[in-house]
C-alpha cells in the first residue's frame, strides 16, 4: 500500500473503484467512510464500482496507508 499525506486545511480528490460486493453501497454509507477517516464537508458521487469522493482535512497533517479502493488522490484549490 503506498502512504499519502493530507494537510491542514486543504481539500482533496479521490478516484474510488469499489468491489463487486461494496459496489451496492450508497454515495452517503462511502461518504461516511471519510467521515470516519477525518474528513469534513465531504460529497460523494457516482454509481456501482466507480466513485468520485471530495472532503476537506480539518485535522493536523497527519500520513497513512491509501485504501486499495482508493485509485487516485490529488489536491485541489478551494
Amino acid at each position: 500500500m503506498a502512504i499519502y499525506t493530507v494537510r491542514k486545511g486543504r481539500r482533496y480528490r479521490t478516484t474510488i473503484k469499489l468491489g463487486t460486493l461494496t459496489s451496492f453501497a450508497s454515495n452517503e454509507m462511502v461518504a461516511d467512510k471519510f467521515r470516519d477517516a477525518g474528513f469534513a464537508d465531504v460529497e460523494v458521487s457516482g454509481s456501482g464500482r466507480n466513485r468520485l469522493g471530495e472532503g476537506l482535512w480539518p485535522l493536523e497533517d497527519a500520513s497513512a496507508d491509501i485504501p486499495d479502493e482508493v485509485t487516485s488522490i490529488s489536491e485541489i484549490e478551494v
